[in-house]
C-alpha cells in the first residue's frame, strides 16, 4: 500500500512530492497491532492515525517514495535489521539499549508514561501503591523492563498489543496498565474508558528506560536516509505542516520541548 498524501498537507509540500522521481521505495514499518490515536487499522487492513499522517508529511517533504509495511510489534526491529523494512515508524522510544542495535532519527514527538486503573479502585502511581497489583503491559515494550525495576512486588502480565491490555482492564482481569500517556489518554476518552477507568498518575521519569522521545528507527550506517528524515522533521515543524497534522488529533503540543 503506497502512502497517500494527506489532505491536510500543504500544497507546496504536495508539489515537492509530485515532481520528485525516487530511485528507491522506502519501506515504512508500522506495528500491525492497533495503537490509537497513532495507528489504527480498518476492516480492510488500511491504517490511519497521527503517525501515519506524519509519515505522509515526512515522505512528501523529503521527496521519498514510501510504502507502508505492517509488522508485528515484537518483530519490528528484527524486520528492520533483516531489511524487510527500512524505517520503523511505530512510536519507538529512543533508548540506550536500542541505540546499541539500531540508529534513530531526531525525535518527532515526546510523551511520558502514565498508569491507569479501575475508577472503582483507589491507588496512585507510586511503586509502593502498585504492590500486589496485576499490571498489564504490551510485550517487548519499554514498559516491561521499567515495571520489572520499579514494581517488583506487582504481577506483570504481558500482551501482544496495548489494546488487549486495555480490554482486560475494562473486563477487570488486571488492576492497571502502563503505556504512552497519549495512547492511554485516547483510551480514557473512549466510551469503554470513560465507563471503567481513570488516570492514576504518571510513571517515574526514568529517561534511561523510558527514552529520550520518539524517533524513526533505522539500520546503522544509513546516514543519508537519517539526514533526509531529520531535515524533513525540522522542515515540517517550521512550515506549519506538523502543527496542521497534530491539531487534528491533539489539543496540546505533542512535540515537547
Amino acid at each position: 500500500m503506497k502512502i497517500k498524501t494527506s489532505a491536510i498537507i500543504s500544497a507546496s509540500v504536495i508539489g515537492l512530492l509530485s515532481t520528485s522521481i525516487a530511485a528507491q521505495t522506502i519501506k515504512i514499518g508500522i506495528a500491525t497491532e492497533p495503537y490509537p490515536p497513532f495507528s489504527v487499522p480498518d476492516a480492510s487492513g488500511n491504517y490511519t492515525g497521527w503517525e501515519i499522517d506524519i509519515a505522509n508529511a515526512i515522505c512528501a517533504q523529503a521527496k521519498l517514495d514510501c510504502k507502508i509495511v505492517a509488522t508485528a510489534w515484537d518483530g519490528i526491529i528484527p524486520a528492520l535489521l533483516s531489511k524487510k523494512i527500512d524505517v520503523v515508524a511505530a512510536s519507538l522510544s529512543i533508548t540506550a539499549d536500542r541505540k546499541r542495535v539500531i540508529d534513530f532519527s531526531d525525535k518527532y514527538y515526546q510523551s511520558g508514561a502514565s498508569i491507569i486503573g479501575s475508577n472503582k479502585a483507589q491507588f496512585g502511581s507510586s511503586p509502593t501503591e502498585l504492590d500486589d497489583k496485576i499490571i498489564g503491559l504490551q510485550a517487548a515494550s519499554i514498559h516491561v523492563k521499567f515495571a520489572k525495576k520499579y514494581y517488583p512486588n506487582a504481577t506483570i502480565k504481558e500482551y501482544q498489543s496495548q489494546d488487549e491490555a486495555n480490554q482486560d482492564l475494562y473486563s477487570g482481569r488486571i488492576d492497571a496498565t502502563q503505556a504512552d500517556a497519549l495512547t492511554l489518554e485516547s483510551f480514557l476518552n473512549s466510551e469503554q474508558g470513560k465507563n471503567c477507568c481513570d488516570l492514576k498518575g504518571m510513571a517515574v521519569n526514568d529517561e534511561a528506560l523510558l527514552g529520550e522521545g520518539i524517533g524513526f528507527g533505522l539500520r546503522k550506517g544509513n546516514a543519508e536516509l537519517k539526514s533526509q528524515l531529520n531535515d524533513a522533521i525540522q522542515a515540517i515543524r517550521q512550515n506549519g505542516v506538523y502543527e496542521q497534522v497534530s491539531q487534528s488529533y491533539f489539543s496540546f503540543n505533542i512535540y515537547g520541548e
